[in-house]
């Protein structure tokens, strides 16, 4: 039987810490002001759309001028 163990023993004044980069609190900050921003536009993009289409719908539907076939 062979005793070699293929576990690698490292010590503690050898071992080096694992570089660790911080996050930034501003970039994630202004990614999520970002994202919220981006979101609201969308929703007020489709509620003016939204209302434009119907205000059209209802201009066409009673219109002031009858045709002749409604009177």
């Amino acid at each position: 039987m062979t005793d070699k163990s293929k576990v690698k023993v490292i010590k503690k004044s050898a071992a080096v810490a694992p570089a660790v980069k911080p996050i930034s609190v501003k970039s994630t900050r202004v990614a999520a002001r970002e994202m919220v921003s981006n979101v609201t536009e969308w929703v007020t993009e489709f509620k003016s759309r939204r209302s434009d289409e119907t205000r059209a719908a209802f201009d066409q539907l009673f219109s002031k001028q009858a045709r002749p076939s409604e009177t």
